[in-house]
């Protein structure tokens, strides 16, 4: 392709307008997936069982990490955005060889995931149910699959400019899930929760399916070959997997710090209210971020390094403004919002009570987080995944510290802290290697 013709393809509307466009579909479908929280404690309350099912929830998205994690805002989408431009009657081979290769491995990491997780649990003391065990596992084993070719069909997508597919895919799966958990709730209990993501993952994968071969056009030619683009974005991919791998360790910590308090249910109580901390920053990540990742791609490709500079410093000034203003508004509505939320059915007051202690803490990292989320998409479209690993091993490092440095004088609160504090550090330090980068290119 010549370069005016790629300079403007790299003219997309502004994101100011694509993040207005896209608002109203991500408020709508934030609503509906906070609704999994508030059931989920309402039905369930606090108790040994669901402190087994978050620690399960979360050992299994550190597993799926490896693979699921490789599409969503990743290499994945400056690759596919630089085949189109250049070489697009290459796209359906890149796009089949990564795909069979990653549900390849999906299913291999399913298989040892979900036997290892049910020999240690076997081996806890006291065992679980083995019953409860296995009705856990089982299904959240197969949604690694599920999720795996979910997530490549809206990086895929994404890639092409479809923003708001994804976000009606997530809408249909989440009333799925929903349907599908209150129907089995009352004869299964807690062991509802995982076949009912699984049939929500079902169904978002077929919404996206039907919509990547009718709307977008796209075509999968599945094979184990190997063309360049995908090599390229499989060594990519490796780093960029093993930090998210890093950084998904932190919620396991965190649960097991948790535990070491003595609260009863201290677990659920602290991802609650992670869950109500971390709203803006997933509002802002599903509005603003896939569509920031896709232009910086483009100006990238375009070797519009000043225009890519500029792009990511007004991202981070309005986003920084706006998640600002977001944690201040929960900070002064926190007692009454978490009341309306969560104290209904079998939540109690005390656990409700402390969750509005621990929130505060969670609004800390708010701003840091978001700033870190706008700049590993700005390394990423730079090509700059080897260095995602480092991080994530920095990361974890830095929240271990933190736990064992705060949990022994705050508690749960310290937990919460902690993961604050490790968001301001790793901003500050993609802020300092990013700015290297571009005097690199210079």
């Amino acid at each position: 392709m010549s370069a005016p013709a790629l300079r403007a393809a790299a003219a997309p509307p502004s994101l100011g307008r694509l993040f207005l466009a896209l608002l109203p579909f991500q408020v709508a479908l934030r609503a509906v997936d906070a609704a999994l929280p508030i059931v989920l404690a309402v039905w369930f309350g606090r108790s040994r069982e669901t402190d087994l099912l978050n620690l399960l929830w979360v050992a299994f998205a550190l597993a799926g990490t490896v693979v699921f994690s490789l599409f969503r805002d990743s290499a994945l989408v400056p690759v596919l955005v630089e085949v189109r431009a250049r070489a697009p009657r290459e796209l359906p081979r890149v796009l089949g060889s990564v795909l069979a290769h990653s549900l390849a491995g999906a299913s291999a990491l399913a298989t040892l995931a979900g036997l290892g997780a049910l020999l240690w649990l076997r081996g806890r003391t006291p065992a679980p149910d083995p019953r409860l065990a296995v009705a856990l596992v089982v299904p959240f084993a197969a949604g690694l699959v599920a999720i795996t070719a979910r997530n490549f069909l809206e990086a895929a997508l994404q890639a092409e400019g479809w923003f708001r597919a994804p976000a009606v895919a997530s809408a249909v799966g989440t009333a799925t899930m929903l349907a599908a958990l209150a129907a089995g709730r009352r004869a299964l209990g807690v062991a509802a929760v995982p076949p009912a993501l699984l049939a929500g993952d079902l169904a978002a994968l077929a919404v996206l399916a039907i919509v990547a071969r009718r709307g977008a056009g796209l075509r999968v030619r599945l094979t184990f070959e190997r063309p360049e683009p995908a090599r390229r974005f499989a060594r990519r991919a490796l780093s960029e997997a093993g930090g998210r791998a890093m950084t998904r360790v932190n919620p396991v910590v965190d649960q097991a710090m948790a535990a070491a308090v003595g609260v009863a249910g201290g677990g659920t109580l602290v991802r609650l209210s992670q869950d109500v901390g971390s709203a803006p920053c997933s509002l802002l990540q599903a509005t603003l971020l896939s569509v920031l990742l896709v232009r910086l791609a483009r100006e990238g490709t375009m070797g519009s390094w000043r225009r890519h500079r500029a792009t990511v410093a007004r991202t981070v000034a309005w986003a920084s403004a706006g998640l600002a203003a977001a944690a201040v508004v929960l900070f002064a509505v926190r007692g009454p919002l978490l009341r309306l939320l969560f104290l209904h059915g079998a939540m109690d007051a005390a656990g409700v009570a402390r969750m509005a202690r621990l929130l505060p803490y969670h609004l800390v990292g708010v701003v840091p987080f978001g700033v870190m989320l706008v700049l590993v998409r700005a390394h990423v479209s730079l090509g700059g995944s080897r260095i995602m690993f480092g991080m994530g091993v920095v990361n974890c490092a830095l929240n271990l510290l933190f736990n064992l440095a705060l949990r022994p004088v705050l508690g749960l609160e310290g937990i919460a802290l902690s993961t604050s504090l490790v968001s301001a550090v790793m901003a500050v330090v993609l802020a300092v290697r990013l700015r290297a980068a571009y005097a690199r290119l210079r």
